[in-house]
């Protein structure tokens, strides 16, 4: 958390009141994220215009009228809320960004594993390991076949790995193979064609669902304007370990692979 639907969800909510806004002050309150907040960070951005907010995989891109990019990633637990400028900050809100239509971007980010920094956009090298993207950019069949054709690791693994495809992260991995009826375990190699085709379109469909009703509030994901998402009511086997599955009654099981939680229906998943 957040995956691709959250950041896309929280992309949409800043739209409106984030674009075009002009920068006016900058504070850093704490530095040490996942990568230090440079120590030109607040120079870089004030006065800069915002020109439009795009995403890459789980990353947030704010386009700045210099031609630079601001760079966000919420790590684990971060979030990008829009506050009045008065509004006193909370304890983890650790980078406050001030724009000019009396409103307040606040970085909120408790374990402090989310990421924020300026550049060129052909100078940022963590969009360089980023693979494409399964809504903006999704492969073709005949490109999934490449992706898979003889890996060895589970096919759950090859999905969150960000250097293959942009954005997917645990509880969408999850969701995605359950509606396809593939077990998280099948070696990726092993898949047919007319398996991949079934991939592809649950991955499209589960993400395009996910957004559409806000991203997944397991805890305390909330969007740019602090309201949470929906989607987790509608979790065919995401953390519904014992629980009876929707399509046969089959209790859910969960194993651990590459040191996630992975849950999946025994009898509808093959």
């Amino acid at each position: 958390m957040p995956e691709l639907p959250e950041v896309e969800t929280t992309r949409r909510s800043l739209l409106a009141d984030v674009v075009g806004a002009r920068i006016v002050a900058v504070t850093v309150r704490e530095r040490r994220l996942r990568r230090p907040v440079a120590a030109e960070f607040a120079d870089q951005l004030r006065g800069r215009r915002v020109a439009g907010i795009d995403r890459r995989g789980k990353y947030l891109l704010f386009e700045l009228d210099d031609g630079r990019t601001l760079l966000v990633h919420l790590g684990m637990s971060g979030s990008l809320c829009l506050t009045a400028p008065s509004t006193i900050p909370l304890r983890h809100d650790h980078v406050l960004i001030d724009l000019d239509r009396d409103r307040r971007l606040v970085f909120n980010d408790p374990r402090r594993c989310g990421l924020m920094r300026v550049g060129a956009r052909d100078e940022l090298e963590e969009l360089r390991a980023v693979g494409p993207d399964p809504l903006a950019a999704a492969p073709t069949l005949d490109e999934w076949k490449a992706m898979t054709r003889g890996r060895k690791m589970p096919i759950k693994s090859l999905l969150m790995d960000q250097r293959l495809l942009g954005g997917v992260g645990n509880i969408y991995a999850n969701e995605a193979l359950f509606q396809a009826g593939i077990r998280p375990r099948r070696r990726a190699g092993s898949l047919t064609r007319a398996e991949l085709a079934r991939l592809a379109e649950a991955v499209r469909a589960v993400l395009e669902h996910a957004v559409a009703l806000g991203g997944s509030s397991i805890s305390d994901y909330r969007d740019g304007n602090g309201n949470p998402g929906y989607f987790q009511i509608h979790h065919a086997v995401y953390d519904r370990d014992g629980q009876p599955c929707g399509q046969c009654a089959a209790p859910i099981k969960r194993l651990v692979l590459s040191g996630r939680s992975t849950f999946y229906c025994p009898r509808c998943q093959r």
